[in-house]
């Protein structure tokens, strides 16, 4: 079967050249070994696919890559015959030459899908492609595991009873072929990708790609935002402060206005500002890769929405659904396994995906969580459902949770604002009560110095918590 040959822009190749290596993406040079070459095609298909560049240099000593292709298509032929003797074309991997105006040479793509039985490469170890590495798999409990996970099947691979031309036509489909590399047909491109199958299109492909997965789909992929004025375990009627939101379209786009919404609901938490207490914005980063993360990992076999509740002190984020395969609470930011692959690799396909670094998005926001001070994500898993909940009491500024100490304390120390601020630093601390004594919130209890300064509520200590607790 002949390789297909393409010509891609020269903002195709840019974009091949700045990416990061990643969980989908391997780029190598034409001097690396077939048979190291074959670990990274194996590994690919062991866990949710990707795409490996062959023909694609990097200077060491300055990160700097360039294209330093093949001479022809006839000098491939030593990558070639090995790949295909273990992974056949039209098998779930595809092979494509690449050249482009100004560059000399072919860069050899391969495209790899996610199998549906174990893969070795050519020294007959089986690899799984975990972050940028191609890790073997060599115990026997790691062995039966990936065993399992391939033995799982998905309601995204699901064909529905609906016309090609709701994905085939959408404005995110054509959007989305102008930037994928290569370029090419939608319906070719779509059949190939597993996301239609004999003209009709899977749950997958409507979800990317339809303009309105919802009416196809209903109550299976659509997003709730709720705002409740309590603190209460349970919102009611009562506490409901708007009608709830209802975000829908695609997931690349649902995503992003899950986050921006979701934001701008939450952004009511005070800090200390330039003459008052101010707006606190959300750790965004956090917030972004919890609805990333519900929005790819869910159950679509579940007739039900994601929901987004936002209480006076915490957010929610449920997905329908229980963790998958050996998935638990306790090794969750450990180990990693997709629901829904195709869902996954395809949408890191789209201009910033909202799923960069695949397999560390929890980790990301625990991180996040941890970077400014605040109280890592609660991950509960329920009869049907996973709830993942951001406590809002964390969102107070230092500079609140201090003030907020001394309503029911008389005095603090630098060593107890540090405790309950989650701050190591003794100088950071120092300055936020300089900030505090010169506007009158604190002041320096009388003989205390040094080792030994504490400091107590200031003249303006009443107004802010007027202001703080209004009626």
């Amino acid at each position: 079967m002949p390789i297909d040959k393409h010509t891609i822009s020269r903002a195709q190749l840019s974009n091949i050249l700045s990416h990061e290596e990643n969980h989908f993406l391997d780029l190598k040079a034409i001097e690396v070994s077939p048979a190291k070459l074959t670990r990274t095609i194996a590994a690919f298909a062991n866990a949710d696919g990707g795409d490996l560049y062959i023909g694609i240099a990097e200077d060491r000593a300055t990160g700097i890559r360039t294209w330093k292709g093949f001479d022809n298509v006839e000098a491939a032929n030593g990558h070639i015959q090995p790949f295909e003797q273990l992974f056949p074309l039209g098998t779930g991997f595809e092979y494509n030459f690449l050249a482009c105006e100004g560059e000399s040479g072919l860069v050899l793509q391969v495209e790899v899908l996610k199998s549906s039985d174990i893969k070795k490469s050519s020294d007959d170890v089986v690899y799984v492609r975990r972050g940028a590495q191609n890790l073997p798999v060599t115990t026997l409990e790691a062995h039966q595991r990936l065993e399992y996970a391939k033995g799982l099947t998905s309601f995204e691979s699901t064909i529905l009873e609906v016309e090609p031309q709701v994905i085939e036509n959408s404005v995110a489909t054509l959007e989305f072929m102008l930037y994928v590399v290569p370029g090419g047909e939608p319906g070719p491109w779509l059949t190939k990708n597993r996301l239609m199958r004999d003209n009709k299109p899977s749950v997958a492909g409507v979800l990317l790609f339809a303009e309105s997965p919802q009416a196809i789909l209903p109550k299976r992929c659509g997003i709730k935002v709720y705002r409740y004025g309590t603190k209460d375990a349970v919102g009611t009627r009562e506490t409901l402060a708007f009608t709830p939101l209802t975000i829908e379209g695609h997931l690349y786009a649902q995503i992003r206005e899950a986050v921006a919404q979701t934001t701008a609901v939450i952004e009511e938490v005070r800090r200390l500002g330039d003459a008052a207490l101010e707006s606190i914005t959300y750790p965004n980063e956090a917030l972004h890769e919890i609805i990333t993360n519900a929005v790819l990992h869910r159950d679509y076999s579940i007739a039900d929405d994601i929901h987004i509740r936002v209480f006076d002190n915490r957010v929610e984020v449920q997905s329908p659904g229980r963790l998958p395969a050996h998935i638990t609470v306790d090794n969750i930011l450990d180990e990693r396994f997709s629901r829904n692959g195709a869902l996954v690799w395809i949408i890191n396909k789209f201009p910033d995906p909202p799923n960069q670094d695949v397999g560390e998005g929890l980790n990301t926001a625990f991180a996040a969580m941890r970077k400014l001070g605040l109280k890592p994500p609660l991950i509960t898993e329920r009869d049907n459902t996973v709830l993942v909940v951001v406590r809002h009491e964390a969102l107070a500024s230092t500079e609140q949770r201090i003030l907020e100490f001394l309503e029911t304390h008389d005095t603090i120390r630098n060593r107890e604002a540090r405790e309950i601020c989650n701050i190591s630093g003794d100088y950071v601390i120092k300055r936020v009560f300089g900030q505090l004594v010169d506007r009158g919130l604190l002041e320096q209890v009388p003989g205390t110095d040094r080792a030994t300064t504490t400091y107590r509520p200031g003249p303006s200590f009443g107004q802010w918590r007027a202001e703080a607790t209004p009626e």
